[in-house]
Order: structure tokens, then C-alpha cells, then sequence
């Protein structure tokens, strides 16, 4: 019972959300399996998409940046749900769809970061610099604790909700909001993680 609350705990907002959504994503999901799509070649697209975002956003155009990136989100979630329905999903395009989801973000925020340099507006490009940092941190203390043995999913601003914070900010053109918010809870969720992966290991030693 109380490995089961504790695995209950783990399960991150990403993983309720596609659970949620599962009945609208798999129809999508099972049309484009059948017309020949990979799931490869979403995670790609995908990219693309925010690629195509991050040129607006270094322009100042950041409705339209942020309207790309918004419209990127489901497609983003697409290639995982057609792996699983092929019955094929594989560690390696799990390790692709992650890594991929890293370059996103990082092209996103260098968007940002182009745009402000370019502006002259330092204090927005530090804050832009410390939520991508952030950001990165937060996937890379997972994919380190992982492995050494450990999983951590705790945190208040996992992908999800980074996401879901920062593409509605550009589309409103206040990206700043969004950022200041990342670059701080995001930051915030890194700790958290470490303390967790610190929790992880006492208790290990304890009942060693």
C-alpha cells in the first residue's frame, strides 16, 4: 500500500495529461499510423515547429512565435502515442523524443535570448539564460539519478507545465511573465529534485 501511494506520487502532471487526453490522441495517433507516419517523424516535426517558432520569437513577433509553439504542443505528444498503438514503442525513440524535447526548449529560449540581446535588454536576457538553465536541469537531474539507480518526478514545473506557462505568455505577448515564472520554479523543481534523490539514497542506506 505505501509503495503504491509512493508510486501514485511520482506520476508527473505530463503523465495525467496524457492519460487525460488519451481519447483524443489516439484516434490522431492511429490516422497517422495509417497513413504511413513514423512516430520519428513527428518527433522531428515537431522540432521543426518550434525551430519555425524560435525565428519569430528573435524578431519580436511574439504572437505569432508563440502561436507556432502552442500549436506544436500536441504534436509533440503524438509520438509516443503512435509508438505505444503500433506496439512498438523502443527505448531509443524514448531516448530521441527526450533529447528532442531538450533542443525545443533550447531553441525557444535562444529565440528569446537573440531577440533581447539584440534589444539590449539585459535583465530579460538573464532571466531568459536562468529559465533555460533551469529547464535543462530540471531533465537532467532525472536522467542522472536514473542513472545511478534512482527516479525522481517531483517538482512544481516539469515540461508540461513549463509549457503550458510559457506558450499562452508569448501568444499574449507578455513573454516576460512567463519566463520570470520558469526562471524560478524551474529552478525551485531542480532542488526539489536533488533533495528527493538525497531522500531516495538515505532511506537505500538505511535499509541496507
Amino acid at each position: 500500500m505505501e509503495q503504491a501511494s509512493e508510486e501514485k506520487k511520482r506520476i508527473t502532471f505530463t503523465d495525467q495529461m496524457r492519460l487525460r487526453f488519451r481519447g483524443v490522441l489516439d484516434p490522431i495517433g492511429g490516422f497517422l499510423n495509417r497513413i504511413g507516419l513514423m512516430p520519428n517523424t513527428m518527433t522531428i516535426l515537431g522540432l521543426i515547429g518550434n525551430t519555425v517558432g524560435a525565428v519569430f520569437l528573435s524578431q519580436g513577433q511574439m504572437t505569432w512565435g508563440g502561436l507556432i509553439i502552442l500549436a506544436m504542443g500536441p504534436v509533440d505528444a503524438l509520438d509516443g502515442t503512435m509508438a505505444r498503438l503500433r506496439g512498438e514503442p523502443s527505448e531509443f525513440g524514448a531516448f530521441v523524443d527526450s533529447v528532442t524535447d531538450r533542443y525545443s526548449e533550447l531553441v525557444i529560449f535562444g529565440g528569446l535570448l537573440i531577440y533581447y540581446a539584440q534589444q539590449g535588454n539585459w535583465t530579460a536576457a538573464l532571466v531568459t539564460y536562468f529559465a533555460a538553465g533551469g529547464s535543462v536541469l530540471v531533465s537532467y537531474i532525472r536522467a542522472r539519478s536514473s542513472s545511478l539507480g534512482y527516479d525522481t518526478k517531483v517538482g512544481i514545473l516539469t515540461r508540461m507545465e513549463r509549457y503550458l506557462v510559457l506558450a499562452p505568455t508569448l501568444v499574449l505577448n507578455i513573454p516576460l511573465v512567463g519566463l520570470w515564472i520558469i526562471a524560478i520554479l524551474a529552478n525551485i523543481t531542480a532542488l526539489q529534485r536533488i533533495w528527493d534523490v538525497r531522500r531516495q539514497m538515505r532511506e537505500g542506506s538505511k535499509e541496507s
